[in-house]
């Protein structure tokens, strides 16, 4: 049985024809850089997310890195993040000679804890990153509440939630990256929303900081030849375009089929061993980017599962502050006990669109046959 974590090649063949012929007039018109398909994608992925402004840019670390710029952040000043996430997120910020500040995460379900971002907010905090990891996102209500009251700018890093949905105590419902000042994500392949290379977007209910950040992904001119900031050159594709422009129709349908493999590893997986299955925040939903269990037996059941033909990934094994390109002096092993913990037991199984019956139940009867056998 070939199962696959992603299976980029056969969710193509669905919808096949429409991918070829938005391609094809890219082809024909051979506007390559900032096209109409650019333009439209724009448009609709902010319709889709009820945001003001969408900026398309070359990449999800790209976009983090031109957001942090267009709020001004300045050598030396503070951003928050969690310790359990993708390098890309800490990244931009060292690379700006930011100061990374990291803070652990919920256990139950993997995003940043508030009260450790309340903890370390200081004076020279200027901006905090909530990762909406795996698809749902962070306790949003609570950090904006906090952001607010310290004057702190939020950096939602959405590139494995786009699509979500935060519902607060008023019953307003907003979209993961539409909360905080500058939402940001990433079209790489494998994303719920992913075109044929790289790609990414910012997006942004001010439009006058949409402004700003169009300028910064582009050289940092409003007017070609006239540089008002140092800015960036970070473009997405127009043929990248035309492939995330058909798959957005189908987002939503993405997100159904993604949510049906969850529900069938929740039903045929409860109860076994000692795996403890992904918890739901009540206020938001779940676009399942990665379904993640946690088994003392991490590490056993993955050779397990490889010898039986069935991938999986660990996200993510070293946490950032065990990284030695983010050693900060006093910082041990011990700091951050939740993401640790996490470290060595999370195991994300293979969930895609394209997935059927008879692979996830070979899946799921491998899994409960490891943990009798």
């Amino acid at each position: 049985m070939n199962i696959k974590m992603v299976d980029l090649h056969g969710q193509y063949l669905r919808i096949k024809q429409e991918i070829d012929d938005s391609m094809q007039e890219v082809l024909d018109t051979t506007a390559f850089i900032q096209g109409k398909q650019v333009i439209d994608f724009a448009a609709g992925l902010a319709a889709y997310c009820n945001v003001k402004s969408v900026i398309p840019c070359a990449n999800g670390t790209d976009a983090l890195q031109i957001a942090m710029m267009a709020l001004d952040l300045q050598p030396g000043d503070e951003v928050i993040l969690p310790v359990h996430t993708y390098v890309a997120t800490a990244e931009v910020i060292a690379l700006l000679r930011l100061k990374p500040v990291f803070v652990d995460v919920e256990e139950q379900y993997f995003t940043l804890r508030i009260d450790q971002v309340a903890e370390r907010i200081s004076p020279r905090t200027k901006a905090i990153v909530p990762v909406h990891l795996y698809g749902q996102c962070a306790d949003m209500d609570a950090l904006l509440r906090l952001a607010d009251q310290k004057n702190v700018h939020v950096i939602e890093d959405v590139a494995q939630a786009l699509g979500a949905r935060y519902t607060f105590p008023d019953g307003k419902v907003a979209a993961a990256g539409a909360m905080g000042t500058i939402g940001c994500t990433s079209f790489f392949p494998s994303k719920n929303l992913g075109c044929f290379g790289d790609g990414g977007a910012l997006m942004t209910q001010d439009e006058m900081l949409s402004g700003k950040i169009r300028m910064m992904a582009n050289h940092g001119q409003r007017v070609k030849y006239q540089h008002d900031e140092i800015g960036v050159n970070s473009r997405l594709d127009t043929l990248q375009a035309a492939v995330l422009n058909v798959k957005l129709r189908y987002l939503s349908d993405y997100e159904r089929r993604r949510n049906w493999v969850a529900s069938y590893y929740d039903r045929s997986l409860a109860g076994a061993g000692d795996l403890i299955l992904p918890a739901r925040r009540r206020e938001s939903t779940h676009v399942f980017h990665q379904y993640t269990i946690r088994t003392d037996r991490r590490d056993a059941l993955k050779s397990y599962l490889e010898e039986r033909g069935i991938p999986s990934m660990i996200y993510y094994p070293i946490p950032l502050h065990l990284q030695k390109a983010y050693r900060q002096p006093g910082v041990e092993r011990g700091a951050f006990p939740v993401t640790e913990r996490l470290s060595e037991t999370v195991l994300s199984l293979p969930i895609h669109t394209e997935m059927d019956d008879s692979q996830l139940g070979y899946i799921c009867d491998t899994i409960r046959g490891f943990f009798t056998k």
